[in-house]
C-alpha cells in the first residue's frame, strides 16, 4: 500500500469520525460504538477481500494512552471549582469510589465461582470490566447540561484514576499482605507530591514560553512525566486531572508567592487555545483508537450465545449495583445517571497490562469488547431518555 493511498484512508477515518459526531447530536448514539462499529465492518471487509493487516498491541497501548491523557486533560480544562460545588464533587467521589470496589468485588467472586481460580486474579480481570472509560462518558454528554454533566464527568475521571489504583494494588506480589497497604499509601502520596511539582513546573513553562509553538511542547512534558510516573506504577493519570484544574482555576490555587511566579491572568489568555488544541487532539487520537480497537476483534469470536451470556450476566450485575447505589445510598436521580458508565479506553488499556500470571483464558478481549458494547448501548438509552426529560419551564 502506497503512502498516498493510507493517507486517503486516515483522511476518510477523520471524516467519517466527524460525521459520526454530527450524527451523534441527533440520534443519541455514541459516536464511539460507531467508529467500532466500523472498525469491525473493516476488519470484515478485509477478511473477505484477504487482505492482512496485523496491528501489534503495542500501537492500540499507544493510542490508549495519549487518548486518554487528552480526553482527561479535556474534561479537566472544563471544569471550575467554586465553594458550592464541593458537596457535587464529594458525592461524585464517593459515586466512583463504593462503586468501584464493590462492583469489582461482586465481579471477582463471580469469576471465582465460575472458573476457580485466585481471587487475586480474579480481582485483577475484574478492574477492566468495571472501571468507567471517562474517554467515552466525557465527549457522550457534551450536550447535558448544568451538574448532570459534572457529576458524569468527575465520576467518570475519578473512576478512571481510582481504578488505575485498584488495579496496581491488585498487582502487587504482597498483595493481601499488611506491608501491601503501606506501599500503596506511599504511592498515593507519591503521586500527589509529583501532581503539585509538575502542575507548577508545566504551568511556569506555559506562561514563560512565547515561541509561536509551545501548546504541544506541554503535551510532550505531561506525556513524559506520565509515563516516567507509570514506570513506577504510580496512578499518574491524577497529576493530568490537577494540572487541567490548576490551568482552568488558576485564580483558585495560585496563592502568594505562586501568583508572583506564574501570573493567572497571562494563564487565562492562552486557555482558550489550550482547550481548543486539547479537544483537537483528544478527536483525533480517540478516532484512530476506537477504529483500530474495533478492527482488531474478530466478528466471528464475539458471536457466540456463551460470549454474550457472560457479557449480559456482568453487565447486569454492574447496573444493578449501580442502581442500588444511586437510588438508596446517594438518593440522586436514576435518568440518564444510572445508564452512564460505559466501558472503553481505561478497560482496554488496564486489560493489556495485566501481568502473565493473573491472565485468564475465558476472560478474553472478546468478552470485554461486548461488555463495552453493552455499556455502550445502555448509555445510548440513558440519553435518549434524558432527551426526552421536559426542560425547565416546560409542562
Amino acid at each position: 500500500m502506497g503512502p498516498y493511498s493510507i493517507l486517503i484512508y486516515l483522511s476518510i477515518a477523520v471524516i467519517l469520525s466527524y460525521l459520526f459526531d454530527m450524527a451523534a447530536r441527533a440520534t443519541k448514539v455514541p459516536s464511539v460504538l460507531m467508529l467500532l462499529l466500523t472498525g469491525i465492518a473493516l476488519r470484515q471487509a478485509a477478511d473477505y477481500f484477504d487482505a492482512s493487516l496485523n496491528i501489534p498491541s503495542v500501537v492500540l497501548e499507544i493510542f490508549g494512552i495519549i487518548g486518554l491523557i487528552m480526553i482527561v486533560l479535556e474534561g479537566a480544562l472544563d471544569l471550575r471549582l467554586e465553594a458550592g460545588k464541593a458537596p457535587l464533587i464529594r458525592r461524585a467521589f464517593f459515586a466512583a469510589a463504593l462503586m468501584l470496589l464493590v462492583q469489582t468485588v461482586a465481579i471477582a467472586l463471580l469469576l471465582k465461582a465460575y472458573l476457580g481460580v485466585s481471587f487475586q486474579s480474579c480481582l485483577v480481570n475484574a478492574v477492566p470490566l468495571t472501571v468507567i472509560s471517562s474517554a467515552i462518558a466525557i465527549p457522550s454528554v457534551a450536550n447535558l447540561t448544568g451538574e448532570k454533566q459534572e457529576f458524569i464527568v468527575y465520576e467518570s475521571t475519578f473512576s478512571d484514576i481510582l481504578g488505575i489504583m485498584l488495579f496496581n494494588f491488585a498487582i502487587q506480589d504482597n498483595f493481601a499482605q499488611g506491608v501491601s497497604v503501606i506501599t500503596f499509601s506511599r504511592d498515593v502520596v507519591a503521586v500527589l507530591v509529583l501532581s503539585v511539582v509538575s502542575t507548577v513546573v508545566l504551568a511556569f513553562l506555559l506562561h514563560r514560553i512565547r515561541l509561536h509553538v509551545k501548546f504541544f511542547l506541554i503535551f510532550a512534558f505531561l506525556i513524559l512525566i506520565y509515563s516516567l510516573a507509570k514506570k513506577f506504577h504510580l496512578s499518574s493519570l491524577v497529576l493530568v486531572l490537577v494540572f487541567g484544574l490548576a490551568v482552568n482555576n488558576a485564580d483558585v490555587f495560585l496563592k502568594g508567592w505562586l501568583r508572583r511566579l506564574v501570573h493567572p491572568e497571562r494563564l487565562a489568555a492562552e486557555l482558550h487555545q489550550l482547550k481548543s488544541i486539547t479537544a483537537e487532539s483528544a478527536f483525533l487520537i480517540r478516532t484512530f483508537f476506537f477504529l483500530l480497537f474495533g478492527f482488531s476483534i474478530t466478528l466471528a469470536n464475539v458471536l457466540n450465545l456463551s460470549l454474550i451470556v457472560q457479557g449480559l450476566l456482568i453487565v447486569g450485575i454492574l447496573t444493578l449495583i449501580r442502581f442500588f447505589y444511586l437510588r438508596y445510598a446517594a438518593r440522586t436521580d436514576l435518568v440518564p445517571e444510572l445508564f452512564i458508565a460505559p466501558k472503553g479506553l481505561i478497560s482496554v488499556l488496564l486489560f493489556y497490562s495485566i501481568p502473565q500470571q493473573h491472565l485468564i483464558g475465558e476472560v478474553s478481549e472478546n468478552i470485554l469488547f461486548v461488555v463495552i458494547l453493552l455499556t455502550g448501548v445502555m448509555m445510548m438509552v440513558g440519553l435518549l431518555l434524558a432527551g426526552r426529560e421536559p426542560e425547565l419551564g416546560e409542562y
